[in-house]
């Protein structure tokens, strides 16, 4: 195994997945960050810009995750005139993939092979309640392990308390308070990026990500831009996924702000990221209780005592109808797909 790689990640699992392609012409690399057909990667030999070989785009062509991004680990050739192409994606670990805009329910691959995706929420002016629990649906599919980030705690009088109180949103989740200010709560995530592992940050444009990340290299590696004061939204400072590897080992992946993030075939990542609501439901009498008035409901008695917010639970129906909705289209489009393809043979 390449000591240089394995600063990044490079372990046995993805040394296997490589070897039936390793020859004299290929080496392995990882992402840093992914343009319109060409990659700037990063492999024993340093950073290389190489573009993608026809079998790549072929791939993409049939499903647009196949796509290399920021954080896979993909098989590249140096050929005599000295061009650098991407043979391989290999198999990846974790994917943080969200739902196009598109009518096809598409999906998007922002980030790749990370080993925790932190939603970043500014504590000013205030916390979103909804956006945090969408997020920690997308970040539970992702197969990663999920990470609360309060931004911004300089703001706030009593950061802790907000922390607290924010938990309740994230069963299971560790929440963590921090200011790059003040350098509050910065140490606590140094663990995320340790040596050959990758923190990946999901959240709005202005939510401190890039920030975040120039605290965590000690330089100012992504640009900054102001907030406004009002409301603590700011321009997409990022445009791009970034992957910056990190002096001592470890990297972390910095992703553009997003408006909006649709799910996509996320059932069980919302089960994860509502796990009350969901260990309330399997004590329901029916298996198939739609937590309404149906005698026997254990969500419907812990919304009557209190100990489950209406908030909340509305909340977990909208998602999972979302959920349900995106699943069926998506299965109508690879089911309409699936009969073009067997009348064109």
């Amino acid at each position: 195994m390449s000591h240089a790689l394995s600063h990044l990640g490079w372990d046995d699992t993805f040394a296997s997945s490589y070897r039936p392609f390793d020859r004299p012409d290929a080496a392995p690399a990882r992402v840093l960050r992914a343009d319109r057909g060409v990659c700037t990667v990063l492999g024993e030999n340093g950073v290389t810009r190489a573009t993608l070989a026809g079998s790549v785009l072929l791939g993409a062509a049939q499903d647009p995750v196949n796509l290399p991004c920021a954080g896979d680990w993909v098989v590249t050739r140096r050929w005599p005139d000295r061009r650098v192409t991407i043979e391989l994606v290999l198999p990846r670990r974790t994917a943080l993939i969200r739902r196009t805009s598109d009518k096809d329910a598409t999906g998007q691959l922002l980030a790749a092979n990370m080993d925790t995706v932190a939603v970043v929420e500014p504590i000013h002016p205030e916390p979103d309640d909804a956006r945090i629990e969408r997020l920690l649906a997308l970040a539970w599919e992702s197969g990663a392990k999920p990470l609360l980030i309060l931004s911004k705690s300089d703001t706030s009088r009593d950061p802790d308390a907000v922390a607290r109180q924010l938990a309740e949103l994230a069963p299971g989740v560790p929440v963590v308070a921090v200011s790059t200010r003040g350098r509050a709560g910065v140490e606590k995530l140094r663990p995320y990026v340790a040596d050959g592992r990758t923190l990946a940050l999901l959240g709005r444009s202005g939510a401190g990500k890039s920030t975040l990340v120039n605290a965590l290299t000690g330089t100012a590696v992504m640009p900054v831009q102001a907030t406004r004061d009002a409301d603590g939204k700011g321009r997409h400072t990022t445009a791009y996924r970034n992957l910056v590897p990190l002096p001592g080992g470890g990297a972390v992946l910095d992703t553009p702000g997003i408006r909006g993030v649709g799910l996509l075939d996320t059932a069980d990542g919302l089960d994860r990221a509502f796990a009350d609501i969901a260990e309330l439901a399997a004590h329901c009498r029916f298996g198939d209780c739609r937590h309404g008035a149906e005698p026997g409901c254990a969500v419907a008695a812990a919304l009557a005592n209190g100990s489950l917010a209406p908030r909340r639970l509305a909340s977990w129906r909208k998602l999972h109808h979302e959920v349900e909705v995106e699943s069926a289209r998506r299965q109508a489009r690879l089911t309409a797909a699936a009969g073009q393809r067997r009348r064109r043979s």
